[in-house]
């Protein structure tokens, strides 16, 4: 760590830089500064503006922090072999299972929130008062991945290593499959894929280390929580059956689908029957309880720790009591208003279940004095004004769950994304929708179609797993009566290429190298998105006079 505040993607960005080595298929290149990168003016939504000499009064200054994806690496019922079949479009919504980076990942994490808490937003000089996590916290719904999840995020002792005390996992020597980077060495079988075909890098003992406890100091401010797929179900898409449950404390790790699996309905076994691919040969690991599944009433409850910040971390005792995972946390200016967007049933993409709507209609309007009822008719309201702040795991174009307009739990049909979208536009105080789920930066206007120059921003950020390894600095200003969104991307304050495996900072600095030179998701890909998905000036039409927010 550098020490002071970290620098900003404004003073300079990390990118593609010199060729180390070279496989058959692609070059390892190394991680190298690039000039930085100026707020770019978004006007789509308001383009009045003060001049930037006008005092810039902070409203809410967040950091945006998802898709960290923590995983239990040696788990029995993470399917790592299916990335085998990356070519095979009956996979395209399943794969990749297993990144050669993510043994690392607590270290990234780690390194992300040290910078978090060192770090001043560029307009506001003003740091982060609180932080937002959007889901996918954790990779594979266990109960030891929370429990590292929580020790990063509220500070502690973070074990990451399950099961015996050595590492049980695809990517050691002996594993018997060469698609996994093995960083110990050539196995006798001869060189790992990413080894042979893209240059990566011979790293002995860096798994020991990887595995090894150390000690988080975790945010400090107060951080929100959010349910995400990967949360729910098992590598985010599968449905956690008893079997699953029983083979996730068990000692047997498949390596291999059965030579008879029905490949045609792969994606529809793995979304609701994924105790299918225990099915084909496996190894004997340690077996360990502490792997068991965790439930949505276990995951809320977890975050009522007497260390939490807010107690709860936004959940209310109304979800320890009904099991929900959605609710509102308010702050001078601002209502955050924190939804579940996951099906349990299984799969993927998100929806919405008509309890949860109806709640969050009532949730907005308490803090409007006016808005537009279902019929499209102007309700005057007693509630004050307000500016609203939606979070959630999945965005508007992923809340496309196939059971969207069937009848959920309660007998109502589950929402999408169009429904919601309706829903929010009805309430001109909702400025802001941040969320994950897509592992790339996006930044989309959502104008209101009665009303083209009114609505609000969507902003998806990318993930800590995958390149860029990003999180986001977001400031809601009021700039002499106007409103504008600053959102600045933030890199991890650690060395550009490791030194050496010695120090954290350095594993946190190899986990982005390597996640850099990922196949088909590193630094060639589109995740880091375009200047107008990174960082940018949004502006709004201030829904009311925004001289009516005192203290902030």
């Amino acid at each position: 760590m550098s020490g002071g505040h970290p620098p900003l993607t404004t003073v300079r960005r990390l990118g593609p830089g010199v060729v180390q080595r070279s496989g058959s298929l692609a070059a390892y290149r190394a991680v190298e500064i690039m000039q930085g990168e100026p707020h770019l003016v978004r006007p789509d939504l308001g383009t009045l503006r003060a001049e930037r000499s006008a005092t810039a009064r902070p409203l809410l200054s967040p950091a945006h922090l998802t898709d960290l994806q923590l995983a239990d690496v040696q788990s029995p019922t993470r399917f790592e072999f299916l990335n085998r079949q990356f070519a095979d479009p009956r996979y395209a919504e399943i794969v990749p299972v297993q990144r050669p980076q993510e043994a690392l990942n607590s270290h990234a994490i780690d390194a992300m929130l040290r910078t978090v808490n060192a770090a001043v937003g560029p307009v506001t000089a003003v740091a982060p008062q609180l932080a937002v996590t959007t889901g996918d916290s954790i990779d594979n719904a266990q109960w030891n991945e929370v429990q590292a999840f929580l020790a990063l995020f509220d500070g502690g002792r973070v074990a990451i290593n399950s099961g015996g005390p050595g590492y049980q996992g695809v990517q050691s020597l002996d594993w018997p499959d060469d698609i996994f980077w093995k960083p110990d060495g050539v196995a006798a079988s001869g060189p790992d894929l990413f080894r042979a075909a893209f240059g990566f890098p011979h790293h002995p003992g860096l798994l020991r280390r990887a595995m090894a406890e150390f000690t988080a100091p975790g945010l400090r401010m107060p951080w929100l929580s959010c349910f995400g797929n990967h949360e729910a179900l098992n590598q985010g898409v599968g449905a956690v059956t008893a079997d699953l449950a029983e083979a996730l404390v068990g000692d047997l790790k498949p390596w291999a689908l059965p030579a008879d699996f029905d490949h045609d309905h792969a994606l529809e076994l793995f979304t609701h029957h994924p105790e299918a691919f225990m099915a084909g040969p496996a190894r004997r690991i340690a077996a360990d309880s502490s792997r068991r599944p965790v439930t949505r009433r276990e995951f809320v409850e977890s975050h009522f720790r007497p260390q939490a910040r807010p107690i709860g971390h936004g959940f209310s005792e109304r979800n320890r009591l009904d099991g929900t995972a959605y609710y509102a946390y308010d702050t001078p200016a601002v209502r955050l208003i924190g939804l579940d967007t996951n099906c349990l049933a299984g799969g993927a993409s998100g929806c919405i279940g008509h309890d949860q709507a109806r709640w969050l209609e009532a949730r907005l309007a308490e803090v409007h004095s006016g808005y537009q009822d279902a019929a499209g008719h102007y309700v005057e309201a007693r509630g004050d004004d307000r500016l609203v702040v939606i979070f959630s795991h999945h965005g508007v174009e992923s809340l496309t769950h196939p059971l969207v307009g069937h009848a959920g739990p309660d007998g109502q049909p589950l929402l999408g994304g169009a429904e919601i979208l309706a829903l929010l536009h009805r309430f001109p105080n909702v400025v802001l929708w941040l969320n994950g789920h897509t592992h790339l930066n996006a930044v989309r206007p959502r104008r209101d179609p009665r009303h083209p120059t009114s609505g609000f921003w969507e902003v998806t950020t990318s993930s800590i797993v995958d390149w860029p390894c990003q999180a986001r600095l977001v400031e809601l200003v009021d700039i002499a009566g106007q409103l504008s969104i600053f959102c600045t991307m933030i890199d991890h304050d650690s060395p550009v290429a490791p030194a050496s495996l010695s120090s954290a900072a350095d594993l946190a600095a190899l986990h982005r190298e390597l996640a850099a030179n990922m196949p088909f998701g590193g630094m060639d890909s589109g995740r880091p998105g375009t200047p107008a998905d990174r960082n940018v000036e949004l502006r709004l039409t201030a829904p009311f006079p925004l001289a009516r927010l005192a203290g902030c």
